[in-house]
């Protein structure tokens, strides 16, 4: 299997879960945080799949030109999520091998210079870490029936 495809099947057994869990937050519950100084479940849900996405981006274009970038966001956290997830399976469908080797310069981001490979696996680090947040606050809204946390795919 590729580099490509196992990029791919490994985000969307880890996007598919969090997409379950945003179905699961009704409209009148987006602004639920379970502190005060947490991210609301709107907030959260918009940086998981908005994150992965421009640190994918940047891993494709090897400069960090996506994170300047405004993009029109939905309102609705499940339909913004699917487009993302849309967006960036599209995304990490078009990766070479050569942009998985190539390092891209992150120094003022991130304090270090990081290979495509390793940007992804950050970006896929990262919507675990948020992720497991994500069933906390599923979970404190009342949800018992709570999926796996990762999906065969």
């Amino acid at each position: 299997m590729t580099r490509t495809k196992t990029m791919l099947q490994y985000f969307l057994a880890h996007r598919n879960v969090t997409q379950e869990l945003i179905k699961k937050i009704a409209e009148d519950n987006y602004d639920y945080k379970p502190t005060p100084t947490s991210m609301s479940a709107q907030e959260l849900s918009s940086h998981i799949v908005t994150s992965f996405f421009n640190l994918a981006a940047t891993a494709k274009r090897g400069d960090t030109s996506a994170f300047a970038e405004n993009r029109e966001d939905s309102p609705n956290i499940l339909t913004l999520a699917e487009q993302y997830t849309e967006n960036t399976k599209d995304l990490l469908a078009t990766f070479s091998d050569e942009e998985f080797d190539r390092v891209v310069d992150l120094t003022n981001l991130f304090g270090m210079k990081l290979s495509g490979r390793q940007l992804l696996q950050l970006a896929m680090d990262h919507e675990i870490h948020h992720k497991g947040a994500l069933f906390v606050y599923v979970r404190a809204l009342g949800h018992t029936e709570l999926p796996m946390f990762i999906q065969r795919v």
